[in-house]
């Protein structure tokens, strides 16, 4: 194959629109077949009608057998299968421009007719958790249920924390102008924030991509203006925090949860005893991190680095990759491995699932929206063209893989839990970078790539736990001692971080407020452990790839198409994984410690090349 990384091409007859994906927009038409906000309106209104048919079963959901209980599943997942196109296009609409008042007014349309919807039917899943267990048992086990079984098997371990029918209904309708009012204006907020970068204005993603910048300079310029931007409407979202703290809080105790992160364990389908032990097997390795920010300041000539060093080149080069050369290497990575997996994600290009390009008022970041079953995934992107994004491509376009396949197992079975949401997207990350660097011959491009490729394990692993310690911080501390200063959210996220850092980095005063800008603790509180849960559980599926070559690939595949219809241990026995292992964390650690040496024995090699 011809495709070479940027560094090693001249980049002098890549087109301005290839460099910023600037045509590369996707298509949300169908979801409502090109009706746009009237298509709204009309699958609300299908899912509302079907919501009154549904009323029958009110009162006798305890009495009916395997198929009555067939058909209202069915029902339910059409119904579910409506609202979702519904809130799909919604939601998408409204991240591209989170500034446009009318996508923004159609936002809250369908969150307020979704909640409508969803407390007319609350009373299916209190009947359904009231249950006896005997009877529950028996339905399950009957095939007319395959389609749903996991499914409804989960919901029952809702029961200790399920309110009255008057109760829930209560908190559905109020979250709409309550945590979901106060979420959407930390989104409007954080999407409107504009970087001022060498006389010119650009997005905050803009900005923080220019801390890969080789030039100590110009990464120092970036976090300063990154710092500078974050100022203006920090006592805003200091409040918005603050209150959407003090909502978890009330929810916690009213459902009587144990403690701040319960309530997502049990989403996750994960103990809080697990949780503890991955937290704690990450904790126990900052070393990682700390030995690589060691080494890396000898090889930016630092005695120390700064926070905003850490993602900086390791070599004195700006790789830019176009558009067109990121969707060959991810293409011909995907094939390396699957044929079948290159043929899915190859239709995120050709029938316009990704939105690429930075635009003003866009949300920052990248993700991918499953949708629903009968339709297909999207990916968003903020394309800067740093051969960073070209992993953050393979990496949605996994996530995106995934949902595709696993679109025959329905509404009840598409998704799985967060702590395998991510295996799909590492594994075709990893993927990738080993396509990059099979196409890498110069040896300093060789150590920047292997040190992009420990960085993002860092990140993802070790970073997200930092974070999650600074979540637990702050959720301990808001129960404990009231409303949080502007200063104490500061303290308790330089403390965090300087617990994964050490003394290897200098936390700068500007970075203390850099917590403001991250979605996840706002509108998914505890979501970021899972990034590590599924980066080290994806590693170690890797692992397994690595071990048994080509014969691994079919039951990769049968993981992928399986969803979310099996608990995440029968999952991972589907590639030869424990998850109930306690040593599991560890082997996943062990396989990043592997990068970080070879990591390690590239740099000593460029140093002492180095005169």
């Amino acid at each position: 194959m011809a495709t070479t990384t940027r560094s090693d091409v001249d980049t002098d007859t890549e087109s301005d629109s290839d460099l910023t994906a600037a045509d590369v927009a996707w298509d949300l038409d169908p979801l409502v077949d090109g009706e746009g906000a009237e298509g709204v309106e009309t699958l609300l209104d299908e899912a509302q009608r079907a919501a009154g048919a549904l009323a029958d079963y009110r009162g006798r959901i305890d009495t009916l057998d395997a198929g009555e209980l067939a058909g209202l599943m069915k029902a339910l997942g059409a119904l579910e299968e409506s609202v979702g196109r519904a809130g799909s296009y919604a939601s998408l609409a409204y991240s591209v421009d989170t500034t446009d008042p009318a996508a923004g007014a159609l936002m809250q349309r369908f969150e307020e007719r979704a909640t409508e919807i969803q407390t007319a039917l609350v009373f299916i899943e209190l009947e359904w958790a009231a249950v006896v267990d005997e009877r529950a048992d028996a339905l399950l086990a009957d095939d007319r249920l395959s389609f749903c079984r996991h499914h409804l098997r989960s919901a029952r371990r809702y029961r200790p924390h399920l309110l009255s029918e008057p109760e829930e209904i209560v908190l559905s309708e109020k979250s709409v102008t309550g945590r979901n009012a106060w979420t959407r204006l930390f989104d409007e907020l954080t999407s409107a924030v504009t970087v001022d970068l060498d006389g010119s204005t650009v997005s905050l993603e803009e900005g923080l991509s220019k801390l890969a910048s080789p030039d100590r300079e110009v990464r120092r310029g970036a976090a300063e203006a990154v710092s500078a931007a974050l100022e203006p409407g920090l006592r805003t979202r200091v409040f918005v925090y603050n209150t959407l703290l003090a909502d978890k809080s009330t929810d916690d105790r009213l459902r009587h949860y144990p403690s701040w992160i319960s309530s997502r364990n049990l989403s996750n389908e994960a103990g809080d005893d697990s949780v503890d032990a991955l937290i704690a097997s990450v904790t126990r390795r900052y070393d990682i991190p700390q030995r690589w920010y060691s080494l890396k300041a000898r090889l930016l000539g630092l005695d120390r680095l700064a926070d905003y060093d850490r993602m900086a080149s390791v070599v004195d080069e700006d790789a830019r990759v176009g558009w067109s050369e990121a969707r060959t290497i991810v293409l011909d990575a995907y094939a390396s491995f699957s044929p079948e997996l290159a043929d899915v994600a190859r239709r995120f290009f050709d029938e316009n699932w990704i939105d690429a390009p930075v635009r003003a008022g866009k949300r920052p970041g990248a993700f991918c929206a499953y949708t629903v079953p009968s339709h297909h995934p999207y990916v968003l992107l903020n394309w800067t063209g740093r051969r960073r994004d070209v992993l953050t491509l393979a990496h949605e376009l996994g996530h995106g893989i995934h949902a595709h396949l696993a679109r025959p197992q329905g509404v009840f079975h598409q998704s799985t839990p967060l702590t395998l949401a991510e295996t799909a997207s590492v594994f075709g990350e990893t993927v990738t970078f080993g396509r990059l660097l099979g196409l890498t011959t110069n040896p300093r491009a060789r150590l920047a790539l292997l040190a992009e490729s420990l960085e993002g394990q860092i990140a993802t692993v070790f970073r997200q736990i930092a974070m999650n310690r600074f979540e637990d911080a702050a959720h301990t501390a808001r129960r404990e001692e009231g409303e949080l200063s502007m200063d104490r959210f500061a303290e308790l996220w330089t403390g965090t971080q300087a617990d994964m850092l050490g003394d290897t980095v200098e936390i700068t005063d500007g970075y203390r407020n850099w917590w403001s800008y991250v979605p996840h603790f706002i509108g998914t509180p505890g979501y970021v452990y899972a990034y590590a849960y599924g980066q080290l559980l994806a590693l170690s599926v890797y692992r397994r790839y690595e071990e048994q070559g080509e014969a691994f690939v079919p039951d990769y595949l049968a993981l992928l198409s399986s969803g979310g219809s099996m608990a995440p241990e029968e999952l991972g026995a589907l590639v030869g994984v424990d998850l109930a292992d306690p040593s599991f964390w560890d082997g996943g650690l062990a396989i990043v410690e592997r990068q970080l040496v070879a990591a390690e024995e590239a740099a000593h090699a460029v140093l002492e090349e180095s005169p």
